[in-house]
């Protein structure tokens, strides 16, 4: 019996199938997020109309605090309260300063309840917030 005394080695090759199936599932996990990252709205809240009014575009890790006019609160679909809003605030501006905050409050919110939203965001440290309008023509 003869065996080759050198076996045939085979050059080195760059293994592409794996290569693909992650820069798929990469693709994947992308659309979904941008799917996600959209803005957060509350269907039964009206806001109030601007003429000035424009729809920015979503920065990554907004918070997106919204206001019914029965006064309850919702941020990322969890309903709180205010000292679970500023709890929650306090958390995020130690570890982010600087983080932004949008407040969509109905039309028909008290002014004094919209004020006390505000003041969490105060009380937690949290100066970059806006209030969310509508564009009064309607586009």
């Amino acid at each position: 019996m003869k065996f080759d005394a050198e076996p045939k080695s085979k050059s080195p090759a760059l293994a592409l199938t794996s290569m693909l199936d992650v820069i798929f599932l990469l693709l994947c996990f992308f659309v979904t997020v941008s799917v996600f990252s959209q803005w957060e709205s509350e269907i039964s809240i009206r806001l109030p109309e601007a003429k000035t009014s424009e729809q920015q575009d979503r920065l990554p890790g907004e918070i997106i605090v919204n206001l019914a006019k029965d006064g309850s609160l919702r941020v990322n679909g969890t309903a709180m309260t205010l000292d679970d809003l500023q709890g929650r605030l306090k958390k995020i501006a130690k570890f982010y300063p600087g983080q932004s905050v949008i407040i969509r409050a109905d039309k028909e919110t008290q002014y004094e309840q919209l004020v006390s939203v505000i003041d969490a965001c105060r009380g937690a440290d949290v100066w970059n917030f806006s209030l969310a309008t509508e564009n009064a023509s309607g586009k």
